[in-house]
This record gives structure tokens, sequence and C-alpha cells, in this order.
């Protein structure tokens, strides 16, 4: 290497630039300098030390920061850096490395998923400057989310919830005001406790106008909880988030935003595969008018009395008897459903047609054939 080699300006901006990015010896073999060499010129040029920079901070720091918590960094790795995409750099000095984050990408990063971060947790200015956008974000995560314990339940707010439901005068919202939990969090403990009694459901099941879904997309928009727009809206948590998935296919307020841009509501939604278009609210209102001519017919028949007819072999369910009695008290021609074995488990049934196997069982046998071509479909995929 040369001895006492004046700096030229080519290197001063090279060791400037990359100073943090590349370790010490990668430096030194690109500018053939020593390692003190280097040091020294790094003192001379004023370049900070690798985590003393105000442009960045460790990834760990950032995670405390934002979430106020040290727990789970493998977690948050795959949630936060993985699956959304938050940028990450490595910082590297001899043979330590460090991952940072710069402030300035944070904040751009944070603005598209303010939904899935609690600015309520994160003191204000702990990073420094922040965006005009934040302070009011903290005030709604404040609103929807610092009230909502996220401890574990308790036996007296399990007997406080029994005891609420077994009123049948309290629905989601005012449960949810009165134990200071999520309507999510309700629903998965009433299911966890194996209770019977469920909450009332809201009275709001009004027909949605323009002005109501205007109001939706402005306030998603803003990055307002579900529970904010619902009380906007006058509907329920769980109204609006139907609502949203039924036209987004997802209740992740961060995508939804994404899709919406600023355009109108339903702008950017996705096209429905075929599998979702038979379960769309046409299918269904046609099934329930389908049901209502059914029953019509029945009543039609003029057979409503006469329970014995679903035992016998001539009766038909929009036929009616198929041997014309139109009295099955009178009636000479029943012939009573003959027994049935099931080949597949054993057991007694009782249908008109002749079947080998029980109704439970060949429902058992469909799935059971439908795992096997899944199977060996996602084998031909690969």
């Amino acid at each position: 290497m040369g001895l006492k080699r004046n700096w030229t300006y080519e290197e001063e901006a090279y060791l400037s630039d990359n100073w943090g990015r590349m370790s010490v010896p990668s430096l030194m073999k690109k500018l053939d300098r020593s390692q003190n060499a280097i040091m020294m010129h790094v003192q001379r040029l004023g370049l900070s030390a690798f985590l003393e920079s105000g442009e960045y901070i460790t990834l760990n720091q950032l995670l405390q920061a934002v979430t106020g918590s040290k727990a789970s960094y493998s977690y948050k790795m795959k949630s936060w850096v993985k699956n959304r995409g938050l940028p990450v750099h490595d910082k590297r000095n001899n043979q330590c490395t460090w991952r940072v984050v710069y402030i300035d990408e944070f904040w751009k990063w944070a603005e598209k998923n303010r939904g899935f971060i609690d600015f309520s947790k994160m003191e204000p200015l702990i990073l420094g400057k922040e965006p005009a956008w934040v302070a009011e974000q903290r005030k709604r995560d404040f609103q929807a989310h610092a009230i909502q314990r996220k401890d574990p339940w308790t036996p007296e707010e399990d007997a406080r919830l029994k005891d609420y439901l077994k009123q049948f005068k309290y629905g989601h919202a005012e449960l949810s005001r009165m134990l200071g939990r999520s309507s999510g969090a309700i629903q998965r403990r009433i299911c966890d406790l194996k209770l019977k009694e469920r909450p009332l459901k809201a009275d709001n099941h009004k027909s949605w106008e323009d002005k109501h879904f205007q109001t939706l997309a402005d306030m998603i928009r803003a990055g307002c909880s579900y529970g904010a727009i619902g009380e906007a809206l006058g509907k329920s948590e769980k109204a609006v988030r139907g609502r949203v998935f039924d036209f987004y296919r997802t209740e992740d307020t961060d995508k939804v935003r994404k899709m919406l841009g600023n355009g109108p509501w339903g702008t950017g939604k996705p096209e429905l595969t075929t599998f979702e278009a038979r379960r769309r609210v046409p299918v269904k209102k046609d099934l329930a008018r389908f049901a209502e001519l059914l029953l019509i017919r029945r009543n039609q028949l003029g057979y409503e009395p006469y329970w014995q007819r679903h035992m016998c072999m001539k009766w038909h369910d929009i036929k009616g008897c198929t041997a014309g009695c139109a009295n099955c008290d009178e009636c000479t021609e029943f012939e009573r459903i003959k027994p049935q074995y099931c080949v597949r488990c054993g057991g007694t049934f009782f249908e008109q047609e002749q079947n080998k196997i029980c109704g439970p069982c060949r429902i058992a046998r469909k799935k059971q054939h439908q795992k096997k071509w899944r199977a060996l479909h996602q084998q031909k995929q690969h």
C-alpha cells in the first residue's frame, strides 16, 4: 500500500457514500488504503458512527419505539418486513452487521400501512419530527384501541359476560363498551366458553345509500377504524366489515385504501371468481324465492295436517300423493318406507330411493374424494 498518499476527491466521495454500507476491509481493498488511514480520514470528514446517525435507527429500536414492546422480534420480522415490505438495510463494520431503517422511508411505509400500526402505543416525537397526518391518526387509534383491553380474560369478566348475555338486551356495541373489549374478542370468548346465548343483532338493517358509501370511502382513506365508521353511519361494526368484504374481498383497510385510491366507492375492486359469484346476493335471493314457492305449493296441496305422508313411499314433496288420495287418514294405498342398511357404517336409515349408503356417509365420501383430488392436482402442478 502507498504511504502518505493524498486523498483524491473521487476517493473521499466514495468513502462518504459507502461508509456504513460496506465493511472496513472492503473499503481497504477498494481504496487500497490501510485501516488506520481510513479511520483517520473518516474522522477528518466528520462521518458519524454507524448507529449514531439521525437518518436511521436499528430495526430493533424502531420496533420498540412503535410498539412499546421488546417481545416477538422474529414475528415482527415476518409480519413487518416480509409480509408488508418494511424497507430494511444492512450496516456493516468489520465483522458486525446491523439491520437499520431510514426514518424517512419508515414514515412513507407507515402512511401506507397505518391501519396495521397502532399509533396510540407510540410516544409523540419519539422518532423526531413527524408527518402532519400522524397526530390525527394517533388520536383515532387512541379512541379505537386504547380503551379496549388486550390482556387475558379474568373469571370476573367471564361472569359479567354470561350475566349480560342471559339478559338478552345487549348487542355487540353495548357489550364492547361495558367490557372494554372489541366485538371480535367478545365473539371469540363466547365460542371459547361454548355459551348458547348470543348478543342481540343490531336493528339497523337499512339499505345502503350513495351517501353511506361515500362516507365509508372517505373514512377508510382517512384511516378510521371500523368501529368509528359504524358509529358515523349508524350501523354495526360487523355490517361495515361485511360490506367492505363484499366489494373488495378483504377487510384489511390498508389493502382497501390502496385499491380504492382517490376514486369513489367500488374503484379498483377485484373481479369475482366463479365460486364467489355463486354466493352473491342475487343467488341467495333466487334460492329464498324458490323456498317460498315450495311453501306456497305445499299449502296449495292441502296435505299439511297429515304428518304421516312423509313416511309413505307414494308421497312426493312437490307433486303430492302420487296415488291420487286427498286424505291421508282414509288412504288405502299407504306404503311405509322400508328401512335400509348402510354398507359403510352399518347404520339404519329411511329413504324412498334405494341407496347402499346413508346420507352422512355420502357426504363424507364426497369430501374424501375432494381431498384426494386436491392432493393429486397439487402434485401435478408441482
